[in-house]
């Protein structure tokens, strides 16, 4: 990376202050979200005893589940060898890292008595898929930390392959880790699948490069530029080998559990009898989230256009935010089956379908965790030389300052 031209984010004070001011406004929203639910207690949100995870917690595990896929352009460059995407690596890593901070502040907001993760920090149950997350969350930060120092400092560039190769085996690792939460919970019947470790890390792998490409195409704006219009085609090119991937492993889990016969009743709820959630499916996961990017990647009209790739993959997001909604609240308002084979009533709503309605404050909270995302790859792109000059298009202005730093 010696000729690459790395450069900071080159917008006026207004113009850099102006969104940080937004986007502080937003977070001030979650946070103080937090605090009212924190104060009154989680029975003032949609929550309750039978849906234990929320809004906030779709919103929190999509982005650590995108974390990991917003590395893809570093590890394909790295890993794989492929120099067009050397140049993209650095902001590939910010990327990943902020928004891993923002799921886990979300995370730890939402669960209740946030002052309890000492005791997380410090007790290990190593039965427990939990405890092991833990490690698998912490580590990536040093890891993908780590690799980023290799990256931007010229005298640890030797050793940036490796280090690569680390955060890459890691993310998969962490990935499946972040399944296996959903995968190793029998006691839920629309869970219950080894296939969800592998299948979350299809899905992180087109989630994190769309996120990546929003904000590699808005930094470029941001900077008064345009990323290099070849290098958007390319990107938007592998993020619909992800999306189609993803969609198959969708394919392939919903077939499986299909197969086994007690599983139908939450098949059929999920698929079609549940209300909201057979509509999140179906026109929030499949037909935004996959089908329609497809068609928009593929087209040879909107295909290889910065337009295009930004549409896409914008949907590709909110597909992925429908699909944590219908896998982490649909699986619980399915009733647990304590008595196989039997029919459950009881004054504690067992054997009912689960209502649940997300309440303003779980909005803000979740957010609010998109805020602070947004604001460590924005002071990022201020602070350190991110955005590289060999993948800006030709035509666009140079800016004035800062100077430029090769790397």
């Amino acid at each position: 990376m010696a000729s690459i031209v790395h450069r900071e984010l080159s917008a006026g004070a207004w113009r850099f202050f102006g969104p940080l001011l937004a986007l502080g406004a937003l977070l001030g929203a979650g946070f103080a979200a937090f605090v009212y639910m924190e104060v009154n207690g989680h029975h003032v949100s949609g929550m309750d005893n039978q849906v234990v995870w929320g809004l906030p917690h779709v919103f929190a595990v999509f982005l650590i589940v995108a974390a990991s896929g917003a590395l893809n352009v570093a590890s394909v460059a790295s890993v794989f060898g492929k120099a067009e995407y050397k140049p993209l690596a650095p902001l590939s890593a910010v990327v990943s890292l902020a928004v891993l901070a923002g799921g886990l502040a979300i995370l730890a907001a939402d669960l209740g008595r946030p002052d309890r993760l000492i005791v997380a920090m410090t007790h290990f149950n190593f039965k427990s898929i939990f405890a092991l997350n833990m490690f698998l969350y912490s580590g990536f930060f040093a890891i993908v930390g780590v690799y980023l120092w290799f990256l931007l400092e010229r005298r640890m560039h030797a050793y940036a392959a490796k280090a690569g190769l680390a955060a890459f085996l890691w993310r998969l690792i962490l990935t499946t880790g972040t399944g296996s939460i959903f995968g190793f919970l029998v006691a839920r019947e629309a869970y219950d699948s080894a296939l969800l470790g592998p299948t979350f890390v299809i899905y992180s792998f087109a989630y994190g490069t769309a996120i990546f490409l929003i904000v590699a195409l808005a930094a470029a704006r941001w900077d008064g530029r345009a990323l290099a219009q070849e290098l958007t085609a390319r990107l938007g090119r592998l993020l619909a080998i992800f999306t189609a991937a993803a969609l198959y492993m969708t394919v392939v889990f919903h077939l499986t559990k299909l197969y086994v016969t007690r599983y139908h009743g939450v098949e059929s709820f999920i698929l079609a009898e549940g209300g909201v959630y057979p509509l999140m499916f179906w026109a929030g996961q499949i037909l935004l989230g996959g089908v329609v990017p497809l068609v928009i990647l593929y087209s040879p009209r909107t295909g290889g256009t910065r337009r295009g790739v930004l549409a896409a993959a914008a949907l590709v997001v909110l597909g992925g935010l429908a699909q944590m909604y219908v896998t982490i609240i649909g699986a619980q308002a399915w009733p647990q089956p304590l008595f196989p084979g039997w029919q459950e009533s009881s004054s504690f709503f067992d054997g009912q379908i689960h209502a649940y309605a997300p309440s303003v404050p779980e909005w803000f909270l979740g957010l609010g965790g998109f805020a602070l995302t947004a604001l460590v790859v924005a002071v990022g792109l201020k602070v350190l030389p991110l955005i590289p000059d060999s993948c800006i298009d030709s035509s666009s202005p140079p800016p004035t300052s800062p100077p430029a730093r090769p790397r």
